[in-house]
């Protein structure tokens, strides 16, 4: 009866670690779309972020929902490009200050779990990294579960460059300013890594 004891935890603990589903990592697919708005004392502009990549973890639960473990997207400042052509570009880049912080990153801070199969909005935390400055934020994101288990991802957010210590940039010799407020917003699809 003693050795039966002692066993019992141990069979316990291997039957639990066995039921476990281990995460599936996800892999961001290629058609996605970064832009990102703002104004200027001229007229308003748009920039679109040519090179992202972004990877992921989900669990997928027994009743059809998800739980969002991570999350990770990096936009490659230097691949920003400008309705305003060229010169905006490299003020862009200037501001943003590319050649020490190449990369803009969102990471997920908190796990976001019970994600229901369909079309939802949920509540994200994310780190946002812009300039070598890191600023927590809160930003509501569209979740849809596609077929073959592929996740998509939709969201915007409205920030002031100045939180990131980035001096908005100037452009056709000073005439055009830049407003502070800029939204990014973006549209991703997510497929499991094979």
């Amino acid at each position: 009866m003693r050795s039966f004891r002692k066993f019992l935890p141990a069979a316990i603990a291997i039957l639990f670690i066995g039921a476990v589903t281990p995460a599936n990592t996800y892999t961001l697919s290629k058609g996605y779309t970064v832009s990102i708005h703002g104004t200027s004392n001229l007229h308003d502009w748009d920039e679109n972020v040519v090179t992202v990549t972004g990877d992921g973890s989900v669990d997928w639960n027994s009743d059809a929902n998800f739980d969002l473990n991570a999350m990770n997207i990096k936009m490659v400042v230097n691949s920003i490009k400008s309705t305003e052509g060229s010169i905006m570009d490299k003020n862009t880049y200037k501001a943003l200050k590319a050649d020490d912080h190449p990369d803009i990153t969102f990471v997920l801070a908190a796990p976001v779990k019970s994600i229901q199969a369909g079309t939802h909005v949920i509540a994200a935390r994310i780190n946002l990294t812009i300039a070598g400055v890191t600023k927590a934020i809160d930003m509501p994101v569209t979740t849809t579960a596609l077929a073959h288990g592929n996740i998509s991802f939709e969201g915007s957010k409205t920030i002031k460059m100045t939180d990131y210590g980035i001096k908005p940039p100037v452009a056709l010799f000073g005439t055009m300013k830049t407003g502070d407020e800029i939204t990014i917003k973006f549209k991703t699809v997510f497929a499991i890594s094979k």
